[in-house]
């Protein structure tokens, strides 16, 4: 199984912007789709963004204006760029693979996860 390893979280101010990655410890299949989720303390998983090989993008509806999912093919990397953060985006984020064919959408159609990386917004 392919590991998932983020990284670029931290401590940052609200309007800050972070760049997440995601490594994968060896070339993923070209039928995944990769997808970041995030969860604060008590509440589900939640969406955030997703890309296939392809390059096919799919973003929560939370998301649209200010992150941009990425990624680096030579690199085995996925990056998840986020811009004007704010205090509700604090959680851990987490990078996790799905099946092509899967609901991109839902936490449950991915399979392989991440351990995560913290995001805290505040002053």
């Amino acid at each position: 199984q392919v590991r998932l390893v983020e990284s670029g979280g931290g401590l940052v101010q609200p309007g800050g912007s972070l760049r997440l990655s995601c490594l994968a410890s060896e070339r993923t299949s070209d039928n995944l789709r990769m997808g970041w989720f995030r969860q604060a303390p008590g509440k589900e998983r939640e969406f955030v963004a997703a890309i296939t090989w392809a390059g096919i993008k799919n973003y929560g509806d939370s998301m649209l204006a200010r992150f941009t999912i990425s990624k680096d093919d030579a690199k085995n990397t996925v990056y998840l760029q986020m811009n004007n953060l704010q205090p509700d985006d604090t959680g851990l984020y987490l990078c996790a693979g799905a099946p092509i064919g899967r609901n991109p959408f839902n936490r449950a159609d991915y399979s392989n996860w991440g351990q995560g990386t913290q995001v805290t917004v505040s002053s």
